[in-house]
């Protein structure tokens, strides 16, 4: 397989970054895509991304987001966007893998308990980190029921980085969490 996209989502605390750094890693050629970047680019006018109002801006946001996790793959780059995507902004993606079906798309979701979430979310200390209870458990919320897409969860509660980075990995190559472009 030349280049493919994965995401890798799940509320805020839920293991994101640290696990798709190490994931990225481990391909001959990847990219590891942190979303919260992407939002911290717009230098004025900006809404909290969790903001009920902030949904116009969020869909262009994720464009962008989608647009560069292409282009990095179609480029032959193992793609792994980090970030809070959930099921409502998958069409982003969807659009995009009917237009390059060579192109693997993996769906993977992280999803501790929701009290462990919380837990690890407020210990965070980097300077941007949200450590707020209400937004947190707001998201945590937002992934606790999937649909369709309940199968693409790994509960990580118990589990160590290393661990979870093993099952993520083993699902992404046996394509269990694979995105289709339907």
């Amino acid at each position: 397989m030349t280049g493919h996209v994965i995401i890798l989502t799940g509320p805020p605390g839920a293991g994101k970054s640290t696990l798709a750094a190490k994931l990225a890693s481990c391909y001959s050629k990847g990219v590891h895509l942190h979303t919260d970047d992407f939002w911290h680019y717009i230098v004025s006018g900006a809404i909290p991304p969790y903001d009920p109002a902030s949904d116009a801006q969020n869909q262009t946001v994720m464009d962008v987001i989608a647009g560069a996790a292409y282009t990095y793959a179609l480029g032959g780059f193992a793609t792994v966007i980090d970030g809070i995507v959930g099921p409502w902004m998958l069409d982003h993606f969807r659009t995009r893998a009917a237009q390059y079906p060579e192109l693997a798309v993996h769906y993977v979701v992280l999803r501790p308990q929701r009290n462990i979430t919380l837990k690890r979310a407020q210990a965070r200390t980097a300077p941007s980190a949200l450590i707020d209870e209400e937004p947190i458990l707001s998201m945590w919320d937002q992934f606790s029921d999937l649909g369709e897409f309940e199968n693409h969860v790994l509960d990580t509660s118990g589990e160590t980085e290393e661990r979870s980075m093993r099952r993520a990995a083993e699902a992404i190559l046996d394509g269990r969490f694979r995105l289709l472009a339907g």
